[in-house]
């Protein structure tokens, strides 16, 4: 009998009886493996590793459960559904009966995720933590073009474009944008949103190509999700800050490609809806004549409209709406400490970008501090004649026509003062000048071991300076520097302690020296007669044995010392300290290598 024989009809047990290979369940499910993909996406189910592999290392394996919670999806039935449905426009097409071929087309039916959404985030937290992929894939679409080959349409770049400067004006809105990093792989942007971080990735404003080896197929099932996700997202952020969802853009500004100023327009205007004209236009003669005769009806118009917007801010059927209204609006104002910064970081300073900076980027980051930005082309706030400009961003060698009223430096300079949430001289930003090293604020200086660039050390003086902190010295807390008398007092008291020690060493390096001299002058054979006799000679041996003794035993003490907390230690503790100081010393040797190579260009430069 074979050793593992189970007789037939008995249940399975063990990882096979919990898992199941991707064959097994495409034959469980009676699906393709396409879909079975594309369901996966949608549920955010993953291959599982069991301990052991009962099919062999070469296969996918997953779980029982998620298998049996696929077999219950309603989209299977949809997939099933849209595949019948293709076979009879198919049919109709071979007959040529293409009246009946197109009515079909159009009774196709549609998937819908909003199920799906609900099911994987019921709180609106969660959804915002799994906001990174989601973003950074939207941001993608939106630079990609729109290409049949690679079955990426028109309208799926539109709507990333749509629901990508929807997001960035929410976060330009509400001061929500806390650091960005300019990188060769793009741009890197991180926001806090209801106390939640999330970091995403934006291609650099230029022509993409969509290379063969990306499997695109794979990457439009998760941008079919993530649109339905960043939608429902959208929606409930707007409406957070009373803005109606979605926005109405205006179509002068749309038609020019600035979308992104046309929604920062629509929200600043829509944040708090008040009850004025919003249709006051000036008029001419003419026009006046008219609007006088058609002023009945546009105040019912107008009334109507009010009434809609009240009833769109109101929740429906539900008890004590208006003290819910009350509470959004008065939490808006309730900001913590780092959106104040960020709001007054540009506050009270005018922008302009030249023809040649890339406004898709600087346009959304200034906005979010605090500043007012503009640039050169149809649609703008203002010209670039305008006076009050203080501050105007150039990416060129040399600049012809200047304005002495204003500043002008590279767009550096915006990215390093937002990290350093402070107004950074702009000396070395002007044109035509290297500007200094563009530093990710992704990367922690303070970390022990880690090395620390000298144009943060110079950044990390001009925070202090701003914000007027002086600076403790080691040893002495802060607590200290508010109370200066127990200060002096504790300063005076260590200075008697520092001169007492002082004076030791001074008397043990004399006596240390005198010893040393004894000890050549044996070892060379000079006769050495000190003052005294023989007993005297025989106290001073014995008391020089008991001094190597001491100091042998004084080593050997401090050892032992040393080493006791590893004997005391746990082995699993004791490897993990070892791990600790292997990586310490890894992070010293780049250090040293980062220092040395530092060293040579200065040398190479002089």
């Amino acid at each position: 009998m074979v050793k593992h024989y189970r007789p037939p009809g008995k249940k399975k047990e063990g990882n096979a009886a919990k898992y199941v290979t991707r064959s097994q369940a495409l034959k469980l499910l009676q699906i393709s493996l396409p879909l079975f993909r594309r369901l996966c996406i949608f549920k955010g189910i993953t291959p599982r590793e069991p301990k052991k592999k009962f099919k062999g290392t070469h296969h996918t394996y997953y779980h029982v459960k998620d298998i049996a919670f696929l077999h219950h999806e309603p989209l299977v039935e949809i997939h099933r559904a849209i595949k019948t449905h293709e076979r009879k426009i198919k049919k109709a097409e071979a007959k040529k009966n293409l009246e009946r071929a197109n009515k079909l087309r159009e009774l196709t039916p549609k998937i819908r995720l909003d199920r799906i959404i609900k099911e994987r985030y019921p709180r609106f937290v969660d959804a915002l933590g799994e906001l990174d992929d989601c973003l950074t894939t939207v941001h993608l679409f939106a630079a990609l073009p729109a290409l049949e080959s690679k079955k990426i349409d028109v309208e799926s770049v539109h709507k990333c474009r749509r629901l990508a400067h929807e997001w960035q004006a929410f976060i330009s809105r509400t001061h929500k944008l806390r650091k960005t990093f300019v990188s060769v792989k793009g741009i890197y942007y991180q926001a806090e949103v209801e106390g939640q971080t999330i970091t995403w990735i934006t291609p650099h404003p230029l022509q993409q190509v969509v290379p063969d080896t990306v499997d695109i197929t794979t990457m439009l099932n998760f941008l079919q999700f993530y649109e339905t996700l960043l939608g429902f997202v959208n929606f409930r952020l707007y409406h957070s800050i009373n803005v109606k969802y979605p926005p109405i853009l205006d179509p002068r500004l749309e038609a020019l490609a600035a979308d992104l100023y046309a929604l920062s327009r629509y929200v600043s205007t829509s944040a708090r809806p008040s009850i004025t004209n919003s249709e006051a236009v000036h008029l001419d003669g003419s026009d006046e004549v008219e609007a006088k005769q058609n002023e009945a009806q546009t105040e019912d118009e107008k009334s109507k409209l009010r009434l809609a917007q009240l009833q769109h801010q109101l929740p429906l059927n539900e008890p004590g709406s208006l003290m819910h209204l009350v509470e959004d609006i008065s939490g808006e104002d309730e900001e913590d400490q780092d959106t104040k910064e960020c709001k007054n970081l540009f506050k009270d300073m005018k922008f302009f970008l030249s023809r040649e900076v890339q406004n898709q980027v600087t346009a959304f980051v200034i906005p979010s501090f605090g500043g007012t930005v503009s640039w050169d082309g149809e649609g703008a706030p203002f010209g670039e004649s305008d006076q009050s400009i203080t501050h105007q961003i150039v990416d060129r060698e040399v600049q012809g026509h200047m304005f002495f009223s204003r500043e002008y430096v590279q767009p550096q300079w915006i990215y390093d003062c937002v990290n350093a949430r402070i107004v950074l001289p702009t000396e070395d930003y002007m044109v035509g000048r290297i500007p200094p090293p563009h530093l990710s604020p992704f990367v922690d200086n303070e970390e022990e071991g880690a090395y620390v660039p000298d144009y943060a050390k110079t950044i990390k003086r001009l925070q202090d300076a701003a914000r007027k902190e002086v600076l403790p010295l080691p040893g002495v807390g802060k607590e200290d520097l508010d109370d200066p008398q127990n200060l002096l007092v504790e300063g005076i008291i260590d200075r008697a302690e520092a001169n007492e020690a002082a004076q030791r060493k001074q008397k043990m390096k004399i006596l240390e020296q005198q010893y040393h001299d004894e000890l050549k002058k044996e070892l060379q054979g000079v006769s050495y007669a000190p003052m005294g006799s023989n007993v005297d000679e025989q106290k001073s041996t014995g008391e020089i044995k008991i001094g190597e003794e001491s100091s042998s035993n004084i080593k050997q003490n401090v050892e032992d010392s040393a080493n006791m907390p590893l004997v005391m230690m746990s082995r699993k503790k004791r490897k993990l300290l070892e791990a600790m100081q292997i990586s310490n010393e890894r992070k010293r040797a780049a250090n040293d290598v980062i220092k040395q190579r530092k060293k040579k260009l200065e040398e190479a430069k002089r």
